[in-house]
């Protein structure tokens, strides 16, 4: 029962101190909330460049042309050599009368231009199309296979697929960084807004330990304070996070430029984006007032 009072007391002068340094938690809410737009839209740009490049990675193919001179055991040998590269996931082979089938079915040009060919006449080859596990490395797989016997020419949409995955590794990885960049900003303001009320609030913090109070006892409201800053500030950027993201959706029909770069289905991803916002913001208020509390009172 005394630590369920002891929060509820806490909960209370948290309550009490936010209202009653208004002016001052407003200056902590609105920096918050600043900060949790910029975070929220660098966490959503973070998820979409995720699934860009997980979208290339499940279609990115490797074709692999045979040579016409190719038999039955050379195409075997072909087979276990692609077998043995660590990054192949998968792989199917195709005749050239398949790829030659499959082509008239897509297209009537195909059909039309195909059916005056005889087999000895069609510039098509029999064919391995391979995934790959890892598509950083599909170049240097494709390497390995185009050096193996009978293997004609390997094309995988070289030069555009590698600055793609380049470019959207780059901007991975600058995402994370302004995530992480604007918590520490967050967290540091907080700390200095924080430390003013706290500083107007030392005569009272002295009383209570001249009467006893634990350390835990001070530091509560306090970490409660902060916990109910970083609430309110999240609030509007979820608003936006939710409301935009629906709209930006909805005005590109879900794709980017393109339909190879397709945007992430909004529900339940702004669900998940507004929870993350609210608790990095909660996160943020709690470890802003302890750090403020332990740093400059010296509880």
């Amino acid at each position: 029962m005394k630590p369920i009072r002891m929060l509820g007391r806490s909960v209370r002068d948290a309550v009490k101190s936010v209202i009653r340094n208004f002016s001052l938690s407003l200056a902590s809410i609105s920096c918050i909330t600043i900060t949790l737009i910029i975070v929220a839209v660098a966490v959503v740009a973070s998820f979409n460049v995720q699934n860009f490049t997980k979208a290339i990675e499940k279609d990115m193919t490797i074709v692999v042309f045979v040579d016409n001179d190719a038999e039955e055991k050379d195409i075997e040998n072909i087979e276990d050599e692609i077998k043995r590269i660590a990054n192949v996931e998968k792989y199917t082979f195709q005749t050239k009368q398949e790829v030659k089938e499959m082509m008239q079915q897509e297209s009537e040009v195909f059909k039309t231009v195909l059916d005056t060919w005889t087999d000895e006449e069609s510039p098509l080859k029999d064919t391995f199309q391979v995934k790959v596990k890892n598509v950083e490395k599909i170049k240097k797989t494709a390497l390995k296979i185009e050096s193996i016997d009978k293997v004609s020419t390997v094309r995988y949409g070289e030069g555009m697929v590698d600055k793609m995955v380049k470019a959207f590794s780059s901007i991975e990885k600058v995402t994370y960084i302004i995530v992480l960049g604007l918590v520490l900003v967050t967290v540091f303001l907080i700390i200095n807004t924080i430390k003013l009320t706290i500083s107007a609030r030392r005569k009272e913090i002295g009383i209570m330990r001249l009467v006893g109070a634990s350390n835990i006892t001070i530091k509560l409201p306090f970490i409660i304070e902060g916990m109910i800053l970083g609430l309110f500030g999240s609030i509007i950027p979820v608003i936006l996070t939710t409301y935009g993201y629906l709209a930006f959706y909805k005005h590109f029909d879900g794709y980017l430029y393109s339909r190879l770069i397709e945007l992430i289905v909004p529900e339940p991803f702004i669900y998940q984006t507004s929870l993350i916002v609210v608790g990095i913001g909660i996160l943020v208020g709690m470890i802003g007032s302890a750090s403020a509390v332990r740093k400059y009172l010296k509880i």
